[in-house]
Parts: structure tokens; sequence; C-alpha cells
């Protein structure tokens, strides 16, 4: 071999060992006196929609097991690539440019669709005859609004492995954002940016007492009748509740909580036995509740609850998933609840 081949072949190799990461890796390049990571566009994307979705780098790489750094290296080498600016770091939040707006758009179902493969699959070709489908709701939504709903789906479907997981409030939407359910179904008060609200069933809010409680001989029942008695109600931290004592605050009625005690069946016992009276809402109601309990609608005091579908924006539903959600109401998916804002109740 002449010597200049050999010294060519020699810079080559001292490029490429400069160049590649041991164990086949990732690789690291110094552009510019600085090194920055390189990795597959793949974890680049799937790097970019998690910082995206969630908020903040911290909380990305924790979602995706990783370091903060390694986030923000992913980020600069899909900028560096890219050619153009993704995101605007300010204090701990990051916003989306025009150009990362654009390739979120891009890059969102085809990173969720890239981690659903597997499941998408099974279904596509088993045609729902396996799969697994979690929906997060309520104490109330799985006793009184679901069992109908499960026992129709489980009938046309007995393969499915359906988990519903009973949360509310901050632990329901945690499931929703780290895709640990595909859905919820429930009732909600506020609707984030991030959430899309499809509501479903309307149930007014009913005054329960027992029936030879004093109030059981007046036809109507205004707020101020309600003062002198105390009240059962669910934990504070549930919506009931705040919605409650926000109607009494607003109007200026004095009341006072004898009990706080969670689930619709309980607190109707209580009620029954004399311990109080309470305001529920109408989906608890049952045939049954009416032969031992007095109820009188309060729909002119207090707002409507809606129940319905909570889902993640930007989700890409299973086959199980939509399946169960045409269930609820056929049609339901091809309506656009992407706005954010108040549910309007």
């Amino acid at each position: 071999m002449k010597p200049s081949a050999i010294s060519l072949n020699k810079a080559k190799k001292s490029r490429r060992s400069a160049t590649k990461k041991p164990g086949g890796g990732d690789s690291t390049h110094e552009v510019g006196g600085r090194f920055y990571y390189k990795g597959n566009r793949h974890k680049q994307l799937r790097a970019f929609v998690s910082v995206v979705k969630l908020g903040t780098l911290t909380r990305a790489a924790e979602a995706l097991y990783l370091s903060q750094p390694t986030i923000s290296l992913l980020l600069q080498a899909l900028e560096r690539e890219l050619g153009v600016s993704l995101v605007e770091r300010r204090r701990r939040r990051i916003n989306l440019t025009d150009a990362g707006e654009a390739l979120y758009e891009l890059a969102r179902p085809l990173v969720e669709g890239w981690e659903t493969l597997d499941r998408d699959f099974q279904s596509r070709v088993q045609g729902l005859q396996g799969g697994r489908l979690t929906i997060a709701a309520g104490t109330s939504t799985i006793q009184y609004l679901l069992p109908e709903l499960v026992r129709r789906f489980r009938e046309r479907f007995p393969a499915v492995q359906l988990q519903l997981a009973n949360v509310t409030g901050k632990d329901g939407m945690a499931l929703l954002r780290a895709d640990d359910a595909d859905f919820a179904v429930g009732s909600m008060l506020d609707v984030p940016n991030d959430i899309a609200w499809a509501p479903v069933h309307h149930y007014d809010p009913m005054l329960i007492m027992p029936p030879d409680h004093p109030l059981a001989a007046k036809e109507k029942i205004t707020l101020e009748d309600l003062s002198p008695y105390g009240l059962i109600l669910p934990p504070q931290r549930l919506s009931t509740y705040r919605l409650v004592d926000l109607v009494f605050q607003q109007r200026q009625v004095p009341y006072h909580v004898a009990i706080e005690v969670g689930g619709w069946d309980v607190i109707k016992e209580y009620v029954a036995m004399g311990m109080g009276i309470s305001i529920v809402t109408g989906i608890c109601i049952t045939e049954a509740d009416h032969a031992r309990l007095a109820v009188r609608n309060m729909k002119q005091y207090f707002p409507q609850r809606s129940y319905g579908v909570v889902m993640r924006k930007g989700k890409f539903l299973s086959a199980e998933a939509r399946a169960f959600i045409d269930l609820i109401r056929p049609g339901l998916l091809t309506r656009d609840y992407d706005e954010p804002g108040h549910s309007g109740r």
C-alpha cells in the first residue's frame, strides 16, 4: 500500500473514532468548539413532543426516564438539524415558535402512533378480539352511569381487557396526561387547555331528606329554608362540596355541614337515618330512593352537573376506546371539542 493511501486511511479512522460513541449508540459531534447531542430522529421528536405536552424539560425528562440535560441536547440537535428555533424558553416553561407549532402538529401523531403501534396492530388484525382499554372515572360514575355501558361493551367485545380506574380530579387528569388511561368519563367544573371535554348526560341537583323531615311538607323550598339544618356533604376536595359552598356564599345564606363523608350511597343512608339533609346530583337517585327519601329539585339555586367523555387533546384513541365511546353516544368523536374553557355548569 502506498504511503499516501495509508495516511488517508488513518485520517478516516481518526474522524470515525472522534464521532462514534462506544457501544454503537448516539454520537457526539464537535461544532464550533462545542459539543452537541445527535440522536436518531425518533428520539429527538419524542423528546420534543413530550416537552410540548408536559410544559417543562423536567417533566419531559421524568416521563421519558432521561436526564434534563439529555432532553435539552435532543432539542438543540433537532433545532440545529432543521435549521429553525422550535421553542422559546421562558423561566421554567417553554413556548412554541411558529415553526415549533408546525412541527408539533406533524410529529405528535407520528410519536403517539409509534408508541401504540403494537396494540393498534393487534386490534386491527384481531378485529377487537383482544387488546386493553383503561377508563378513568369517579365512584358515582362507575356505580351509576357505566354499568349498562360496560355490560354492552363486554357483550360485543368479550376478549378486550377492561380496566376501570377509580380516580377523581387531579388523579384522573394525571392518568390522562401520562397516557395511563385512554379517556375518562365523569363531570368537570373547569376544562384545562390541554383537555377536550364532551358532555353527554345532564343531571339536576336534588335536595334529599327523610320523609318525616319538616321541609318534606313544603313543595317549594328556598335556599334560606336549608340554613337551620345540618348538611351531609362529600369531602371538601370534591366538586360537589365546592359547588354547594359557592352557591351559599354568593347568596350570602348561612349554612353548616354536619357530616363530611365520601360516597353517595353512604350519604343517602345517613340522610334516611335522620342524621341530616344533603344536596346530591340526580345521577345517584334511584327508584328505590324515592321510597325512603323525600326528594326536591333544586335547579333554581344549584347548577346542573354534566357527565361525559374527557380526553387529552390530540390523543389518538385505540379501536377499543372508540368502540366504547360510540356506546356512550354514536358519532360523539366527530364533533370538535378542542376549544378550552369552562364547562358551563
